[in-house]
């Protein structure tokens, strides 16, 4: 195991422990009890009097588990950053282990007879993102079934490096391909037992290359996806590159510690047009505020940085009542599912700077 998952400070495991401020390990969610719909996600949600890892894990676990229920798919906006951040909590609340079944199921059911084929892209990315994350993070080994998914996300890639990815206008990250490229990259990057080295990835690899020197990003959250993954894929970003995108993303802090994801998106031209909604971008939300933490912190930002404690600082100031922190879905309305991921990403920041347990993320 990564000994940094096991690099848990007293104190921290002592405050999630403390009898009444969470669920008993026994009070477990599982599939069977959360509603057969998808709950609300709204603005009008109250803010919490206090930061509770209880409610966020128990938010986590209803909204992907009831995602399974009714949608019965894996999918980048609810239980993919679920599967990313659930084993940081893991010390709140055991996790069902039902979404993880859920996930090999693609592997070890769906795709038994029949693997993904090129107009299926999508779908081994993101089963392949949830199931690494998770490994790292648990075990620190790759283990069976997600080598065989990361595979298969070479046989689903196109000819031109990229693959097919959901357009629901979902921005940013249901939208256009460009973003399914990077997270292909990152998960590749970020795989143990040195998957990267392996002739299928780098085979796979170089033609993603080419992809992203054809499709250059428009905006910057492509451009943050884009430094994310070249921390560990070469090729993608070069180090003035990287400063450049931190400096960008810094820039953008909004007055109150938060970061706005629609302030990552207004210099992608075209994105709005006539009669969307204005873009957010002077509204903090989880996902601005988490993914740019997370960043920060893998580009080599200390913890202790002033920004980086006010980030932190308004993660626990704004998580609303039910456990999860609100996320505006940017452009067009898409029932607000981005707070799911924006609620996960929140999460990992926490776990990069020290605030829970294990740390995969951050230096």
């Amino acid at each position: 195991m990564n000994s940094r998952l096991l690099a848990v400070p007293l104190a921290i495991v002592a405050i999630l422990i403390l009898p009444g401020s969470l669920f008993s390990q026994s009070a477990i969610v599982t599939l069977e009890q959360v509603p057969d719909e998808l709950q609300d996600i709204s603005e009008n949600e109250p803010i919490a009097k206090t930061f509770s890892a209880e409610k966020a894990v128990r938010y986590l676990d209803e909204a992907s588990l009831t995602w399974q229920k009714k949608k019965k798919c894996a999918t980048c906006h609810t239980n993919m950053g679920y599967m990313m951040a659930r084993p940081a909590l893991a010390v709140a609340l055991k996790d069902s282990g039902e979404v993880r079944s859920f996930y090999e199921d693609y592997r070890n059911v769906r795709w038994a007879k029949r693997p993904p084929s090129e107009g299926q892209g999508f779908w081994p990315i993101v089963v392949g993102t949830g199931l690494t994350f998770n490994d790292l993070q648990t075990t620190g080994k790759l283990s069976e079934v997600t080598r065989d998914v990361l595979d298969f996300i070479w046989t689903a890639q196109r000819g031109d490096g990229g693959w097919r990815w959901p357009d629901c206008n979902y921005a940013p990250i249901e939208i256009d391909e460009h973003y399914g490229v990077t997270l292909a990259a990152l998960t590749i990057g970020i795989a143990p037992d040195d998957y990267i080295k392996t002739p299928q990835a780098v085979a796979g690899l170089k033609k993603l290359r080419t992809y992203l020197k054809n499709d250059p990003p428009k905006s910057l959250h492509h451009r943050a996806m884009l430094a994310w993954c070249s921390i560990r894929v070469d090729g993608i970003a070069t180090d003035v590159e990287r400063t450049k995108t931190l400096k960008e993303l810094m820039a953008l802090q909004l007055p109150d510690g938060g970061w706005s994801t629609s302030g990552f998106l207004t210099d992608w031209e075209g994105l709005v047009v006539e009669g969307d909604p204005p873009l957010a971008t002077k509204t903090s939300d989880g996902y601005g505020t988490g993914l740019s933490i997370i960043i920060a912190r893998e580009l080599g930002v200390p913890a202790s940085d002033p920004r980086i404690q006010e980030g932190i600082a308004w993660i626990k100031s704004n998580q609303r009542e039910s456990g999860k922190w609100f996320t505006r879905s940017p452009v067009v309305y898409a029932n607000n599912l981005i707070s799911n991921t924006g609620s996960a990403f929140v999460i990992l920041a926490l776990q990069s700077c020290g605030e829970l347990p294990g740390n995969v993320l951050g230096k």
